[in-house]
């Protein structure tokens, strides 16, 4: 689900005996006026101090209901950054966020600096806030506070795995937006998303677009290529999930149960590691006690929730699991989920909960995170059969104790207003997919269901890595040198292939 992850070209013989040039066009002239059909756009500078230089901004009107695209309108929150040399421009490079709930807009600002400066001018950089995120046109539940807080909407199970509690939350939360959220809820989809984008590709006047999807947004992108595979150029699919129609955002919630056991292992390697004595941060002499001694941690606050510095927020045993699995997205987040642990431990410490976890989500997030996948396909709502899922899965995977199974309102919502796109073969071969081999959050088995229903329209780059998010993240050097490679030249390995430096 949601999440909010944060080098040179390679020229070497070795890439050159293995790549392909795919879509490489001839530099082309800036189109500032709108496409066949498309909505002008008023662009604004929007800079932010110590932003990103020559950020603008601007609206774009959507149709609320594709089905009768002359009626009521709604509108997305989209920024650009040109590029700073003209005569290398090729044309339009589309950021698509993740979550459901992630800002483009955002993560244009904080990975713009990167990006500006792989790409050296082959593009202008464009992004969008989804239907429902950040400046776009939102919709709210008007959801209890104590409903929106992240360890209730993922619906993390008692402390003895009973899920009654969960049950009755996400009846109550799927009737409150059932009756506050309207049309405009209603119309958050994937599909409308990839009708947006497209929308968004008329109007700054381009016939084709190239794309860096992140996360949720690989399968946007997926269902965009699908949809309009004559409007695709250069393609990267970064941290893909599962895309069977059956499944989507249910089987993406069920697979991190793996993804948290096969990341977990550089955690806890990470925390027996002597370097971490001087910082204070060790928590076991050897990797293998770490995972213990977590499970334990959290079983005991479970029955004794720890009074944490936010008033009336204890650390519970779910709310220190919900911190590992965010901590789990990045080594960079090591050290808070370490330093938490043994606040935990300590009988005169008060734990300092991360933000995420120290109070409720702004209802329009909230609803945010939960529509889109909501709205795209049906979720099973049967209570016993999720008590039975839930009981098993907190065996196999005690690390997140059965909430990936859990029933969520999705399971109450009203049924879909049209069936999810099939992701298949049937498109151009212009597709890089880069995927980290220990992704909590998008699996890697689940990356590879991704890359059979492609077929030969991709081709897959597994870094020998952990975290979620690849290039310009998380990944190895290899992959940000093969994924700008792709995308300045249009070289891509001639097959599927691995990378670990």
């Amino acid at each position: 689900m949601t999440t909010y992850a944060h080098r040179t070209l390679l020229l070497a013989l070795s890439v050159a005996t293995v790549a392909t040039t795919v879509t490489a066009a001839a530099p082309v002239a800036r189109a500032d006026a709108p496409g066949t059909n498309g909505p002008a756009l008023t662009w604004r500078p929007c800079a932010e101090p110590g932003g990103l230089s020559g950020q603008e901004c601007a609206r774009l009107p959507v149709p609320l209901d594709y089905r009768d695209p002359d009626g009521p309108q709604i509108g997305l929150a989209v920024t650009r950054v040109r590029s700073e040399r003209p005569a290398a421009r090729r044309g339009t490079l589309l950021v698509i966020p993740g979550g459901p709930g992630g800002s483009g807009v955002r993560m244009l600002a904080t990975k713009g600096p990167a990006l500006r400066k792989a790409m050296a001018g082959a593009y202008d950089l464009v992004s969008f806030d989804p239907r429902g995120v950040g400046g776009s046109t939102r919709a709210g539940c008007e959801l209890d506070p104590a409903d929106r807080h992240l360890v209730t909407l993922r619906s993390w199970p008692g402390p003895d795995g009973e899920i009654g509690g969960n049950a009755a939350r996400s009846r109550r939360i799927a009737e409150a937006c059932r009756r506050h959220g309207g049309a405009v809820l209603r119309s958050f989809t994937t599909v409308n998303e990839a009708r947006d984008i497209d929308r968004l590709r008329r109007a700054l006047g381009e016939e084709k677009l190239s794309a860096w999807a992140h996360s949720y947004g690989t399968y946007v992108g997926a269902v965009y290529a699908q949809k309009y595979p004559r409007h695709t150029d250069r393609w990267v699919l970064d941290s893909s999930g599962d895309p069977d129609p059956a499944r989507v955002g249910r089987g993406w919630l069920a697979n991190t149960a793996t993804g948290a056991d096969d990341r977990f292992p550089d955690f806890a390697a990470w925390a027996a590691d002597p370097a971490r004595e001087s910082e204070g941060l060790r928590l076991a002499r050897r990797p293998a006690d770490v995972r213990p001694l977590f499970l334990a941690l959290a079983a005991k606050l479970d029955r004794e929730p720890k009074e944490s510095t936010t008033p009336g927020v204890p650390l519970t045993g779910n709310r220190l699991r919900q911190a590992l699995q965010d901590a789990l997205e990045s080594d960079g987040l090591f050290a808070e989920v370490a330093r938490l642990i043994q606040q935990a431990q300590d009988p005169a410490a008060e734990p300092v909960l991360p933000d995420t976890l120290a109070g409720p989500l702004p209802d329009q997030d909230a609803a945010a995170t939960m529509a889109t996948v909501c709205n795209d396909v049906r979720w099973p709502a049967s209570v016993p059969a999720h008590r039975r899922a839930v009981a098993a899965d907190r065996a196999r995977h005690p690390l997140t104790a059965g909430m990936p199974v859990n029933i969520t309102p999705c399971g109450f919502w009203q049924a879909p207003a049209e069936p999810p796109t099939r992701i298949t073969a049937d498109g151009p071969s212009n597709i890089l997919m880069v995927q980290n081999r220990r992704d909590p959050n998008t699996p890697y088995f689940g990356a590879l269901k991704m890359r059979r229903s492609l077929g030969d329209r991709a081709r897959l780059l597994t870094l020998e890595h952990g975290g979620h998010g690849a290039y310009l993240a998380n990944g190895p050097v290899c992959g940000d040198r093969t994924v700008t490679a792709f995308l300045t030249t249009g070289r891509r390995p001639q097959k599927d292939t691995r990378c670990a430096d």
